[in-house]
Parts: C-alpha cells; sequence; structure tokens
C-alpha cells in the first residue's frame, strides 16, 4: 500500500469514528435477502460487514429470507408456487419445504459464512425458544358480485402476534451474532411461514434497536425523477404515498420501517444490498447507500 492509499484508509476510518462510538453496545437489526443473499461477492462483503460490526462492540441481529430458494426447491418438486397480494399459498408440504430451506439451508449457510469470516453466529428459527408467536392470517376482498368480503385462505401463511427476545439477549451476552428465519408457531402448535421484513421491524421494536436496516434490490425510496431521498420523517413518507411516489413493491417495505419507527426503533434504512459492503457503508459513512427513515 502507497502513502496515499494509507491515507485513505486512515480518512475512512476517522469518517467512521463518531458512528462507531454512537452504536457502541447498541443492537441493530438486519433483514438480509435479495441480491446480497445470493450473489458470492455479495454474501462474502455482508458476512464480513457483520463480523466487524460485532467485533467493535455492535450487537447485530440478523433475520432473513428465502424465498427464491423455496420456489427453486418447490420447482424440482413438481410443485407450482401460488401467490397472492405477494404471499406465496403455502399448504403443508409447501409448509414442509419452506421449514427445511429456511430453517435449515439457507440459515445454516448464513451461519457457516459469518462463523468462516471470524464471527461465532448462531442460527434459529422463531420456534426455538418460543422466540415467535404466530397465527394464521387470512386476507379479504371486497366484490361488488359479493355482499360479504371474500376471506382467501393462505394456508400457513402467519403473522406475529408476540416476540419472546430472551433467546436474542441470551446470545448477545454471550458475544454471538443471532441469525433467525422468519418461521413462528402457533398457540395450536402449527407452524408458520411469515414475511421477513415483518420479523425484522418486529424483532427490531421489541429489542429496542438503534436501527433496522432492509436490504433491497433497489437504491431506496425515490421520488419521481428517480433520485434516491432520505433523512425523510414519518410525515415526508406519508406524502410520498399520497403523491404516488412510493408504491407497488416498495410500498410494505416503507410501512415496515415506519411501523419499526413509530414503536421505539430510532431509525430505519431502506438500502441497496447490491452494492458490497452496503451495511458498513450505510451505518458508518456520511454519504450512505439507501434511505434513512427517522420520526
Amino acid at each position: 500500500m502507497d502513502k496515499q492509499s494509507a491515507q485513505n484508509v486512515a480518512g475512512v476510518l476517522a469518517e467512521a469514528l463518531p458512528y462507531l462510538q454512537r452504536l457502541n453496545n447498541k443492537t441493530i437489526v438486519i433483514k438480509y435477502g435479495g441480491n446480497a443473499m445470493v450473489d458470492e461477492k455479495l454474501k462474502a462483503s455482508f458476512a464480513q460487514d457483520i463480523v466487524l460490526l460485532k467485533q467493535v462492540g455492535v450487537n447485530p441481529v440478523v433475520v432473513h429470507g428465502g424465498g427464491p430458494q423455496i420456489g427453486e426447491l418447490l420447482k424440482k418438486m413438481g410443485k407450482e408456487s401460488t401467490f397472492i397480494d405477494g404471499m406465496r399459498v403455502t399448504d403443508s408440504e409447501t409448509m414442509d419445504v419452506v421449514e427445511m430451506v429456511l430453517g435449515g439451508l439457507v440459515n445454516k449457510s448464513i451461519v457457516s459464512l459469518i462463523n468462516h469470516n471470524g464471527g461465532h453466529a448462531v442460527g434459529l428459527t422463531g420456534k426455538d425458544g418460543g422466540l415467535i408467536r404466530a397465527r394464521k392470517m387470512n386476507i379479504t376482498r371486497k366484490t361488488p358480485e359479493l355482499e360479504a368480503p371474500e376471506i382467501i385462505d393462505l394456508g400457513h401463511v402467519g403473522e406475529v402476534t408476540a416476540i419472546d427476545p430472551a433467546i436474542v439477549h441470551m446470545l448477545d451476552k454471550g458475544e454471538f451474532i443471532p441469525v433467525i428465519a422468519p418461521i413462528g408457531v402457533g398457540d395450536d402448535a402449527a407452524t408458520y411461514n411469515i414475511n421477513a421484513d415483518i420479523v425484522a421491524g418486529k424483532l427490531a421494536s421489541v429489542l429496542g434497536a438503534e436501527k433496522l436496516l432492509l436490504l433491497t434490490n433497489t437504491p431506496g425510496v425515490l421520488d419521481k425523477a428517480g433520485k434516491t431521498l432520505t433523512g425523510l420523517s414519518l410525515d415526508a413518507i406519508q406524502k410520498l404515498i399520497a403523491n404516488g411516489s412510493i408504491a407497488g413493491g416498495m410500498l410494505p417495505k416503507v410501512n415496515c420501517a415506519t411501523d419499526a419507527v413509530r414503536t421505539g426503533v430510532k431509525t430505519a434504512h431502506i438500502i441497496d444490498g447490491r452494492i458490497a459492503h452496503s451495511v458498513l457503508l450505510e451505518l458508518l459513512t456520511d454519504e450512505g447507500v439507501g434511505t434513512l427513515i427517522k420520526s
């Protein structure tokens, strides 16, 4: 490394210092998904980011998805995936596949990657330690032809009813990194597949997290000209929704982020997971790589 390169590195570390000081001993919940979860270089950079955060005194908690991996295995089995309002219809056979992929293959591969990079990760599902309690989710549709709303059965798709963070606190105190698959259990002992963004948001609120990070395949929240917006208040978010700037697939992510901020999370971030080391860039630099949402 030449002198100029060394000075550049020193400058980056100096820029990161005040952020590291503010985040010391704070909890950050990170929803991991999208391209960052399938591209080999991005997977490695994500694991390195998580290990570095833990090394410098931050408590990262990872919640992951795995929709593409579930779809791929179902396809190999000759089973078609059906989606309603973006949610996978999950019968008993599909739920078995979801649990195997999320709680097994995907979860353990993330744990292995973090540990390979020097961390101490532990894989969990929401069924472990009573972490995530859930109930069956049904959606309703009103149609002109029917007087009463139509109730649509999504099978083993669930919504969070309660979170007991005791096992997460125990792992944090033991210097471990929790890696959580979004599977919950109902009062009837049934297993439920839950949207990972929702689990991450609810968990961040219960843990009193400093930050919630949602990794996406977009630069963040964009205005109508395609410019990435950041430093958005809850009021500003509502105006962007009202004028149509926030719509489609971004809307549920924004709603998840704003719900977390309303319930005590200091800031929520929707960041571009297609950029290497996006977690560190968003947390430890002035520029960032996404959209920050605050109260």
